[in-house]
């Protein structure tokens, strides 16, 4: 299971919509490890540490499977990504096992987000050590 929702949470989609503060703070709870890596990118390209292409990027490998498996779950799910770009402020990338990048919304980051989800991006980010993540 991806999240730890609260019987109350469910009970609200059961009747309707809920919203991103909501789901946010529910997803925050449930995966620690993936919240403190979005957020901090996030918080870097809003401080301005960002690298030579506009964007803010995390290179630390998860220390553990458990760390990973939040990582992935939190940016593989369309609904979960999308509520914390929306939160945010921002619009994510994700690359191999770990590498989460944090653009700028709009037209100006486009082609820097082209590029780092592009398929040469990508073969130019493996390495043997990366092979099994």
């Amino acid at each position: 299971m991806s999240l730890d929702v609260p019987t109350a949470l469910i009970e609200r989609a059961e009747h309707g919509e809920v919203d991103d503060v909501e789901f946010v703070a529910c997803v925050k709870s449930s995966l620690p490890y993936a919240w403190t890596v979005v957020e901090g990118v996030a918080r870097d390209l809003h401080a301005g540490a960002v690298t030579e292409g506009g964007f803010a990027l995390h290179t630390t490998p998860p220390s553990t499977e458990v760390e990973r498996g939040q990582l992935l779950r939190a940016l593989a799910s369309d609904a979960i990504r999308g509520a914390l770009e929306r939160h945010l402020a921002v619009r994510l990338a994700f690359q191999n096992c770990h590498h989460v990048a944090a653009f700028t919304p709009g037209p100006e980051s486009d082609g820097a987000r082209r590029e780092f989800v592009s398929v040469r991006s990508q073969i130019l980010a493996q390495t043997p050590a990366l092979r099994d993540c």
